[in-house]
């Protein structure tokens, strides 16, 4: 992405996309019984209080009475039919992992299998978005937390924690570029979450060979335990490899999130926050909801003086419905440069040659 000059002005910049994750898969009920929802009625009016707090995109999860992630397409069906009844211009975007969590005490934290993942492109009513993964990758989303994190929840359990530490995520190259031919057939915008550089040099390359005309909507996901740590350093490099005609949310997790979303903010990138993310205030006196989440960045970005997109306009921004017919056209909407020819020498650019003046 380029940042010429008056790129951090508030009026050169999109409108702020706030998603939100409020449905906290890894965690159980008892960890934070105020905010994480158990029956169907409760995770929806979790996405109307979000909604009215700020947030258009709503990455979504649901869970059992018995308070574990469910398993269950009937029931991802039954909770995007009850959002899209009650918030209908919300974004939804499904959580490709599913769930996640372990079986039971002691077992691998793991997603599902290939062809069960698959069966989101059935999903009815369909969602506008799933998340999907690139490359077989580490996950170990406990690495960056510190005790403080975790005290007192499930998480800090020994076994609990060992489960999580050693989860990673499959995603292969065969089963990613059939996702997202499945995807895309059903009108589901594909949404990268991407861990570093390499995942979307991999995009990239699939955009080249003609696997994935789709828009780059991504997140960069800065977590540690196989995927990029959340500083400066890493966030500059990711950001100077995103091409122009992307869309790009931060997200990070615990305390991290606040700080790499207000770089989000002033950047004219996008956010992300939920319990999914973060149940901690940033003093650690108590716990914050993902509402509360919510209403401090509409909070901040009104200080930086940068709007926050209605539903409407972060579904223009995300480019909801939008899909491309070949490589090329994916490539000049993304803003990549164009493949190079057979027998093309030098540097491929987008547009037209111009014939340079000579001088004396």
């Amino acid at each position: 992405m380029n940042f010429l000059d008056g790129s951090l002005f508030p009026e050169n910049q999109q409108k702020l996309v706030i998603t939100v994750a409020p449905y906290g898969p890894e965690w159980v009920p008892e960890d934070f019984p105020e905010d994480l929802p158990l029956t169907m009625q409760e995770h929806i009016q979790t996405a109307v209080d979000c909604y009215n707090a700020g947030a258009t995109v709503l990455h979504l999860h649901v869970r059992e009475l018995d308070g574990k992630g469910s398993k269950r397409l009937s029931m991802f069906n039954e909770l995007i039919a009850g959002v899209r009844k009650a918030v209908p211009d919300m974004i939804i975007q499904v959580g490709g992992s599913i769930s996640f969590a372990p079986e039971s005490d002691g077992e691998a934290a793991k997603w599902l299998s290939d062809d069960t993942r698959h069966m989101l492109a059935e999903l009815d009513p369909r969602p506008d978005q799933v998340t999907i993964a690139i490359n077989t990758n580490q996950m170990n989303i406990v690495e960056q937390m510190c005790e403080a994190d975790l005290r007192g929840t499930s998480i800090a359990r020994p076994e609990v924690y060992r489960a999580y530490r050693e989860m990673t995520i499959p995603a292969g190259p065969e089963w990613v570029e059939e996702h997202i031919r499945r995807l895309s057939a059903s009108g589901i915008q594909t949404h990268f979450q991407l861990a570093n550089i390499t995942q979307l040099e991999t995009v990239e390359r699939m955009m080249r060979r003609g696997t994935c005309n789709v828009p780059l909507i991504l997140t960069w996901v800065a977590i540690g335990g196989g995927f990029d740590a959340p500083n400066l350093y890493n966030l500059a490099n990711f950001v100077r490899a995103v091409p122009d005609g992307a869309v790009l949310t931060l997200e990070s997790s615990m305390l991290n999130v606040l700080p790499v979303n207000m770089m989000a903010i002033a950047m004219g990138l996008h956010v992300r926050c939920g319990n999914e993310d973060n149940l901690w205030a940033q003093d650690r006196t108590r716990k914050i909801t993902s509402v509360e989440q919510v209403q401090q960045l509409v909070r901040i970005a009104r200080e930086f003086g940068r709007e926050v997109a209605s539903a409407k306009e972060a579904r223009e921004i995300y480019k909801i419905g939008t899909f491309y017919n070949d490589a090329e056209e994916a490539l000049h909407q993304n803003g990549f440069a164009p493949s190079r020819r057979p027998g093309q020498v030098g540097a491929t650019r987008h547009g037209g040659s111009r014939r340079a003046s000579n001088r004396t």
